[in-house]
């Protein structure tokens, strides 16, 4: 599939384009789409939250800076619904229908603002929700924990540090794939490397929910693609792993029964 325009894709060259018919796209009505959503994970009031998201996205968009990681399609939508799914199986009825979005709307967006479109995203979502009480989030064992594993790994854990470590453990949840992006020395390595040993003190203590983490540092710009990804030799007939696809496996192999 080729989405001209959209990051990472490439354009179609305008000689193969020539040979195809111009087919007309109409956008999708992402209200629509969320309400559904909201319908399948039990919400009452899927209309009135599925505009308000919407409404949110588009505000985000047209007031917010422009940025090459901002995204406010049908992806934004789509993991902000999950992530009010994934809430209402955890909290059931310690919360409101307009908390759990809420805290949804600002768990999946907030990690990936710069500082100064945060305020201008605080006044767009208190404005679409002006009655609803902020939730105030427990994290359980967590907190604790992470203060334990920043005193083991000699790391100071400040206000804007653990945060940020929160944001990861929440963006986890809801996305397969993610990026850390910073400055050097902006604490992403320590982030991560935090998070990992807190989910194993966490695991090691039984403590249900969170499994063992194993890390597979790779630095692709340091080898070739051959080296990266696997090569097949023309002369022998033989395939050859890369260094990638032998971490994967190894990850695949990890998570086996026995293993």
């Amino acid at each position: 599939t080729m989405n001209p325009g959209y990051a990472g894709r490439t354009e179609l060259p305008d000689n193969l384009a020539a040979l195809f018919r111009p087919v007309a796209m109409m956008v999708p009505d992402y209200a629509l789409i969320a309400e559904i959503m909201f319908y399948a994970y039990g919400f009452n009031q899927a209309a009135k939250l599925a505009k308000k998201m919407v409404t949110t996205f588009v505000l985000s968009s047209e007031q917010l800076s422009s940025q090459y990681h901002y995204d406010y399609g049908m992806r934004a939508v789509k993991s902000t619904v999950e992530m009010c799914g994934k809430l209402r199986r955890e909290q059931g009825g310690a919360l409101e229908e307009d908390q759990i979005t809420l805290r949804a709307l600002r768990d999946v967006n907030m990690p990936k603002f710069l500082q100064d479109d945060i305020p201008l995203f605080e006044n767009i979502v208190s404005d679409l929700f002006p009655d609803t009480q902020r939730p105030e989030v427990d994290y359980g064992n967590v907190l604790p924990t992470l203060l334990a594993c920043c005193e083991t790994q000699r790391l100071l854990l400040t206000d804007s540090f653990r945060d940020k470590v929160l944001q990861l453990f929440n963006t986890l949840g809801v996305r397969h794939g993610l990026m850390l992006v910073g400055p050097t020395g902006g604490g992403k390595t320590s982030g991560y490397r935090l998070m990992q040993a807190t989910f194993n003190e966490l695991h090691n203590a039984g403590v249900p929910g969170h499994e063992k983490v194993r890390v597979h540092p790779l630095n692709p710009k340091a080898v070739t693609q051959a080296q990266l990804y696997g090569a097949f030799d023309e002369i022998t007939r033989d395939w050859s792993d890369g260094i990638a696809s032998e971490c994967v496996r190894s990850a695949v192999a990890s998570g086996k029964a026995g293993s």
